[in-house]
């Protein structure tokens, strides 16, 4: 199908959501049906067996009861991200279904730092913080880091009009009585952040990521794309290379590099998560006979595509905690898994949804399958400061001052060039007409016009480094005031109510 070029919203307040809202629902009740029936065999298992038994791993035992799901890397997330929750669960209350916020934990740890206009505190005080592998290493703050982060964040806010409304505290509150007790950053934030949405009334369940790819039915997709290595990767790369064609791009690395294939090597796309040391590596197979194997040590785990499905996956659960390993998905592998064997509806943003084309080639390439649709949407929430403020627009006052400049020598400055340009080089003549050119120059800057203009540019440069600030669409969603957060939510559920 045809995409549009999602672009996010640039005025404060607005929202962007595709398809529109009574197509998600539709959509999702047909995603629900198409794969309810899917036939197509994974590792020998049906496609329909393999999702009733993820969904019943999770809790769910309703078939024709849709979940609506979003995902997101387990951190501090801006509005546009956090619209994601929104949508899921105003298409959960029109379809009676479950929405669902999936925190992945198996990711590279990223904006985890609390930023504000005028300050920025790392969330938690876990020296691993720069260096961890993925975020779900990481300890969570200690109730004194968290003492220090709230006292300068108010020492900031005090100036604020907004400052006790701001859903910031209620979130450090949450975080405070995490801390009282041993946990992972990852399921702290998660907690935190699923109560200050069911505190606005979003009643979506939340869970992290790192569980699920212990389970069976997840073994089973792993091991199915490890053993037909080769094939996989084929179908991967030339689904990324229609989408980089589509799309006219010349980068090999956009959206992501393909799967590397020399002599008997051929890459997968997931990681290899050493669970004792911390450590991760790209999942290279090497080729052994008529067999792929995962080297570990003098150990490989061979991957049979005959083999039995779910014998399969228990072999292959064995073989990873003998030997403290893990699987964990890259994007495209964690979006499809979840597409195919879990969700009825995906929500993305507009990244997601750019590299979730790729998916769906892949799907049809691979699996045989007409893909599942998904939705995208995001908004646009500044930092309340910036509420009814203009931003400065410094290439427009550069304008002017050239304007400024070239108008008051004009035609001079330019016959003057001319001149100088016909005579010949490092002669005396030519040097000394460029000195009177430049003389005059001077003497223009310190006209009243061109040192009004200078003053007014020195004030737009301090007041554009402050728009940079609070115009910001990508602080965390937490440090807005409650009513701006339920206007939105607001917003959603009217362009629900269908």
């Amino acid at each position: 199908m045809d995409y549009p070029q999602w672009k996010a919203p640039s005025e404060d307040g607005q929202v962007l959501i595709w398809p529109e809202p009574r197509r998600v629902i539709e959509d999702t009740r047909r995603n629900n049906q198409l794969l309810k029936g899917a036939g197509a065999l994974i590792q020998g298992v049906a496609m329909s067996e393999l999702r009733r038994h993820q969904r019943q791993w999770l809790g769910h035992n309703q078939a024709d009861r849709p979940i609506i799901a979003t995902g997101h890397q387990a951190e501090l997330y801006h509005p546009g991200v956090w619209v994601k929750n929104v949508l899921i669960q105003m298409a959960a209350d029109q379809l009676q279904g479950d929405a669902v916020h999936v925190a992945v934990d198996t990711d590279e740890p990223k904006h985890l730092n609390v930023r504000w206009p005028g300050g920025n505190e790392p969330l938690t005080d876990d020296p691993g913080l720069p260096t961890a592998a993925w975020s779900g290493l990481l300890d969570g703050p200690t109730p004194a880091h968290l003492k220090h982060l709230e006292e300068h964040l108010r020492r900031s806010a005090g100036a604020w009009p907004f400052e006790s409304s701001m859903q910031i505290w209620p979130f450090l509150s949450s975080m405070r009585r995490l801390a009282l007790e041993p946990a992972k950053l990852s399921a702290a934030l998660t907690n935190a952040m699923h109560q200050l949405d069911w505190d606005l009334g979003l009643k979506h369940h939340a869970l992290v990521a790192s569980p699920v790819w212990q389970s069976p039915s997840y073994l089973v997709f792993a091991h199915h794309i490890m053993a037909r290595a080769q094939a996989f990767a084929a179908d991967y790369n030339a689904a990324l290379g229609a989408f980089r064609s589509a799309y006219r791009i010349d980068n090999p690395g956009r959206p992501m590099p393909d799967l590397k294939q020399q002599d008997n090597r051929c890459e997968s796309p997931f990681w290899v998560d050493d669970l004792e040391l911390g450590r991760r590596r790209r999942a290279m197979l090497h080729q052994q006979q008529d067999r792929w194997v995962l080297p570990c040590g003098g150990d490989g785990f061979a991957f049979d595509p005959h083999k039995e499905g779910w014998m399969a996956a228990e072999e292959l659960a064995a073989w990873l905690r003998t030997h403290r390993l893990r699987l964990s998905p890259r994007a495209l592998m964690l979006t499809t898994f979840m597409r195919l064997l879990v969700v009825d509806q995906f929500v993305h943003g507009i990244g997601g949804g750019r590299y979730d084309q790729v998916a769906n080639d892949l799907m049809a390439r691979h699996f045989g399958i007409m893909p599942p649709t998904f939705a995208v949407t995001t908004a646009t929430l500044y930092f309340p400061l910036a509420v009814g403020r203009s931003r400065v627009c410094l290439p427009c006052l550069q304008q002017e001052g050239h304007r400024l400049r070239h108008s008051i020598l004009g035609e001079e400055k330019m016959a003057m060039v001319r001149q100088i340009e016909a005579l010949p080089r490092k002669s005396m003549e030519r040097s000394a007409l460029f000195s009177t050119m430049h003389r005059r120059l001077d003497r223009a800057v310190r006209e009243p016009a061109i040192v009004e203009w200078e003053q007014r540019y020195r004030q737009a440069q301090a007041a554009d480094l402050e728009d940079q600030n609070i115009f910001d669409r990508e602080l965390f969603y937490a440090l807005q005031p409650r009513d701006r957060l339920e206007a939105l939510i607001g917003k959603y559920r009217r362009e629900f109510a269908v």
